[in-house]
């Protein structure tokens, strides 16, 4: 049993102009991201390049077909580059007195990797203070730490590099609150005041998302997945839910419920992300070796600030994913998981009960329960035929029976550890205090200022400054790994090229870097087929050497190609 496998997180942030009324969500988005670009300059430590869409497939679907682009919805098709128009270029185009400071000539525009000449590296157009008002816009980057920022529809979202465990997936997600909170205090500085927040809905009837992505065998049948992850997924809101003042879509019922994104799921399966949300997704769009690998991508999940409950969210379900793939998991069927989830969340007590297609009414503490004893017995099945556990792996079947026991016991038990009950706690002493019920408008305030990244004002924040939450991951880490990418994945090698070798990479994504060589004609690229092969161990030294740039790329390839599984590598399918 090990919680080790290639996973990562992504984030969309909520955002608003107080100043700006009007003003488009997706232009105050890409406004982040170029100000964020912007601030690369003069800071040598950070790095950054445009995507490269030419290896995403974001219709084919894990139940062996591919949708149709036609029927597709227009938020499904994330592979072709999101243009900004005139009138919300004009909405967000800065005022007077804003900065037009020239950015770092390696942040390209979405269509510059096809624009480039054959023989040079790319070249940014325009400055800062120019280009919201230009034909072209900053919409989408890779980082030196190896992580996405782009604009997301109508919001900035960070998508972590890979890593390989749940804490790293900690950190690498607080880096990006890091980031992208720097790039909304870089346009401050410039008088755009532009707030983010870490929640998932405005309360007006939208609701926005917080992906985990999870490498799973292909061999691993799809439906055999889904049918063991829909009681998990509808149940684990309990340790990793973030809270949510109202119920109902627009938040219309008083109340407080444990998750933001209960009340959004229509479906148990399926290939949308924003409308008809299903708790299974089924895009299949590995970015690995696609016969030997798939990438779960995760929907049913909340954003959140606590860094306990995010390694538990990663955490347990890496645990879950390895139940499944033995053949372990426990036999609990919920009759219908949709409406569990959101009949689970609307009751803090924790006591509500949904019912198993077998008869049985069980509470959500239960179904975690049983999802917890099925991996204690393969833990200790597989310790009888091996080494025992890895730290990291005790530790989540530890904290996870801790938090269930916790929650049992007393709901408040576990306010410095479980997002929802942090926040409940707090509410409920404020309502308590003033004599307000759920409808007060100040709560409803509060719910928001709660999400708001700003450590002055963000009421998360304030706890944490003052030690009333878990931390699992130093400052110091985190402003690590704002510069530097994870070494045990293939980010190791995008970030530390992108910090290397940063005027020549035109492009990249999760499986290639583009790069510009000298000399030579067209634009080269180096495939990144499997996420467990550019790491560190494999390519260390050639960071510390002085190579030429085609030197750099030719012992690259040979030692991805040299490391990567016999079927992975080149010639063979």
């Amino acid at each position: 049993m090990s919680v080790r496998r290639v996973m990562g997180l992504e984030t969309e942030y909520g955002i608003l102009a107080p100043g700006q009324e009007g003003a488009s969500s997706t232009a105050l988005s890409a406004a982040v991201v170029g100000a964020y670009a912007h601030g690369l300059r003069g800071e040598p430590g950070l790095a950054a390049t445009v995507w490269d869409y030419s290896d995403e497939t974001p219709l084919q679907d894990a139940r062996g077909w591919r949708l149709a682009r036609e029927a597709a919805h227009a938020s499904q098709l994330t592979d072709e580059p999101r243009e900004l128009t005139a009138e919300e270029v004009a909405l967000a185009a800065p005022q007077e007195g804003a900065s037009t400071a020239a950015p770092p000539s390696n942040v390209l525009y979405d269509d510059a990797l096809y624009r480039s000449s054959p023989h040079a590296p790319m070249t940014a157009a325009g400055r800062l203070g120019e280009h919201l008002g230009a034909e072209h816009v900053v919409m989408n980057m890779v980082l030196g730490n190896g992580a996405r920022l782009y604009v997301d529809h109508a919001h900035p979202e960070y998508s972590s590099p890979e890593v390989t465990n749940p804490l790293d997936a900690v950190l690498w997600d607080q880096a990006g609150d890091a980031i992208t909170l720097a790039a909304a205090e870089r346009l401050a500085e410039h008088g755009h005041e532009v707030l983010l927040y870490k929640n998932n809905t405005d309360n007006k009837g939208v609701s926005y998302g917080a992906h985990e992505n999870y490498l799973v065998p292909r061999d691993v049948e799809f439906g055999r997945l889904a049918a063991g992850l829909l009681p998990y997924f509808a149940t684990r809101q309990v340790f990793c839910g973030s809270g949510r003042v109202g119920v109902g879509r627009e938040g219309q019922t008083p109340g407080f419920q444990l998750s933001q994104r209960a009340d959004f799921f229509e479906a148990q399966v399926g290939l949308e992300t924003t409308v008809r949300r299903p708790l299974v997704n089924t895009r299949d769009e590995p970015h690995a070796t696609w016969t030997r690998s798939r990438r779960l991508h995760v929907i049913a999940g909340d954003a959140n600030l606590g860094q306990v409950s995010t390694y538990l969210r990663a955490g347990v379900t890496a645990v879950v994913l390895t139940l499944i793939e033995a053949g372990a998991e426990p036999a609990v069927e919920l009759r219908d998981p949709v409406a569990a989830v959101a009949a689970i969340s609307h009751d803090p007590t924790l006591r509500a009960t949904v019912e198993t297609v077998d008869g049985r009414r069980l509470t959500a503490l239960d179904i975690q329960q049983l999802y917890l004893d099925a991996a204690r017995s393969h833990d200790a099945a597989r310790q009888d035929q091996c080494a025992a556990s890895d730290p990291q792996t005790s530790d989540v079947l530890d904290r996870w029976q801790a938090t269930l026991d916790g929650l049992r016991r007393d709901v408040f038990s576990q306010s410095a550890t479980v997002d929802w009950v942090t926040k409940f706690h707090l509410m409920e002493s404020y309502r308590q205090r003033h004599g307000l019920g759920y409808d007060d408008p100040r709560l409803a305030a509060m719910d928001l200022q709660w999400a708001d990244l700003r450590p002055s004002t963000g009421l998360y924040r304030r706890l944490q400054a003052r030690g009333r939450v878990e931390q699992l991951v130093s400052d110091d880490a985190i402003a690590r790994a704002v510069q530097l990418p994870p070494s045990d994945t293939r980010a190791y090698v995008r970030g530390r090229t992108l910090s290397r070798y940063r005027e020549h990479v035109v492009g990249a994504n999760w499986d290639s870097l583009a790069l510009a060589v000298p000399g030579r004609r067209g634009v080269q690229r180096v495939r990144l087929q499997d996420p467990d092969v550019g790491t560190a161990d494999h390519l260390g030294d050639v960071f510390e050497r002085e190579m030429e740039l085609a030197e750099f790329v030719d012992t690259v390839a040979a030692r991805l190609d040299a490391a990567a599984p016999p079927a992975a590598r080149k010639g063979q399918p």
